[in-house]
């Protein structure tokens, strides 16, 4: 498929990639692949934010291009880099006659000695490529800044080698964990929607799709167990992708039943802080009471 008709479409192609969208996440990504705009998913961590971009890289036949936001990357590490290693190499190779010559010297600031980062390889890519932005929260203020122009024109100016434009942007999924609050600037040129915790109902439905191996009635006990760690005072409360680990794990060790005792064993797979599994282990009679 090259690109959804309408929002049904997509929220089927979606579907098949083993992603189940709301009504309002397909809009919102059926928007953005037709008016070529940049979406900002925000939500718990383990709601699947990061997996959206995945499946739409899949389901459309896309390359995928991440960018791993972090506390300190800079611009070298989003754009690109030269490779002073081959760079020495090629220095070394040349004679002294070459090496007084500009145009040889020239040469070692062009595409061959070029290292591409995400943004540089998503603006060559174009519209083949979908451009995740990851945890965009976790980058400083500055780095965000420098953001806005590139997702506002989508060129990257080189001084040794000139202007690179995208002849087509790419989908750009950019997404965020709230661990500060974004700047309104990268918000108005971005579409945005809020990914939560799904309905018990919803999260079934979705731990089935994703792992129909799994029995619908450990899914509906793993998916009560999980709601109700939800309710806990949890330092890191449980995602969907906790879900679906914990039910594939289940179902690995051949489980039918979540018991409090099997609940203990592979509370691994669930909750992930020292604490909480304190906390966790404390409230099993409770988690698994009519799971």
């Amino acid at each position: 498929m090259d690109r959804p008709e309408n929002v049904s479409e997509l929220t089927g192609a979606l579907r098949q990639g083993g992603y189940l969208a709301d009504r309002g996440l397909a809009t919102a990504l059926f928007v953005a692949i037709r008016l070529h705009r940049p979406v900002l998913l925000e939500g718990e961590v383990g709601v699947g934010k990061t997996e959206v971009a995945k499946v739409l890289a899949s389901v459309f036949g896309r390359r995928l291009i991440r960018l791993q936001c972090y506390e300190g990357i800079d611009t070298s590490q989003a754009l690109y880099e030269w490779d002073y290693a081959r760079q020495m190499l090629h220095i070394r190779a040349l004679s002294e006659h070459q090496v007084a010559d500009s145009d040889a010297v020239d040469k070692l600031f062009g595409p061959k000695f070029l290292l591409e980062r995400p943004l540089l390889e998503a603006v060559r890519a174009g519209d083949q490529a979908v451009l995740l932005i990851d945890e965009i929260d976790r980058a400083d203020d500055e780095f965000e800044a420098f953001l806005l122009e590139v997702l506002s024109d989508f060129q990257i100016s080189i001084p040794e080698i000139g202007t690179i434009k995208a002849a087509s942007p790419p989908l750009v999924i950019l997404t965020s964990n709230r661990t500060r609050e974004l700047h309104d600037a990268l918000k108005r040129r971005c579409l945005y929607h809020w990914i939560g915790y799904p309905t018990a109902e919803r999260e079934v439905e979705i731990v089935l799709l994703r792992e129909p191996a799994v029995g619908e009635a450990l899914t509906r006990k793993v998916v009560a167990a999980v709601h109700r760690l939800r309710e806990l005072d949890l330092a890191k409360p449980p995602g969907v992708a906790e879900t679906i680990d914990w039910a594939r794990t289940l179902s690995f060790l051949g489980e039918e039943d979540l018991s409090a005792s099997v609940a203990s064993d592979t509370l691994g797979s669930v909750v992930k802080e020292r604490d909480d599994l304190e906390l966790v282990r404390d409230n099993l009679a409770d988690i698994t009471s009519g799971a």
